[in-house]
């Protein structure tokens, strides 16, 4: 499934391979790969992919799932196919609070005690501690991409949570590479901005 996704997050360009043009980062870091999961949402057939891979994921790993939440904004879509598939509740986690009404940072209906699944595009532990912080358990986290960041996972682990991922930087980077997306020579500069990304060596 790794590189079934990953091809096609690469066919439509929700992820984009640049070696020898990067892209700056909002952290001003240079990088030869963006990531836009957004775009997923405007194929119809890539979008189902990910949807029924996302709630195959957690029919294996997270079997006692009661609740499926999405952040804010990228995971709401798809959070919302997936408890669709799975025929389960639906929340969605604000990136902060509402400013008026009830000041809501958690929208839907969610028990306490509750178990949620949170529904990512990209691997972080934002929405996931929000619940967490909430007093709401959080069972893990089934994410579209991850770049495999060490820091990411330390700090997963260190909440509680456990996480996974439909595809991630090696496979895709193969992908691209046998689909002729990258070139073979690249390979090795791609290797090392990613070693260099993981061990925090990457400034703006």
């Amino acid at each position: 499934m790794k590189k079934q996704i990953a091809q096609q997050l690469l066919s439509i360009g929700a992820v984009e391979l640049r070696p020898n043009d990067p892209f700056t980062w909002a952290s001003g870091v240079k990088s030869p790969i963006y990531c836009d999961n957004r775009l997923t949402m405007s194929y119809p057939t890539v979008r189902k992919a990910i949807a029924d891979g996302l709630a195959e994921t957690i029919r294996r790993e997270y079997p006692d799932a009661q609740v499926i939440a999405g952040t804010a904004t990228a995971g709401i879509p798809h959070a919302a196919w997936v408890a669709e598939r799975l025929d389960l509740p639906m929340v969605y986690v604000r990136s902060k609070p509402k400013g008026h009404g009830q000041s809501n940072l958690i929208e839907g209906k969610i028990e306490p005690g509750q178990k949620a699944v949170v529904i990512e595009d990209l691997i972080s532990k934002g929405g996931s501690q929000a619940l967490q912080d909430a007093g709401f358990e959080v069972a893990g986290i089934a994410a579209i991409f991850t770049y495999g960041l060490p820091q990411a996972q330390q700090a997963i682990q260190e909440a509680g949570f456990t996480f996974h991922t439909l595809t991630d930087f090696p496979a895709l980077v193969e992908q691209a590479r046998e689909s002729g997306a990258i070139a073979a020579e690249d390979l090795p500069m791609l290797s090392e901005w990613h070693e260099k990304l993981k061990a925090g060596a990457l400034t703006s």
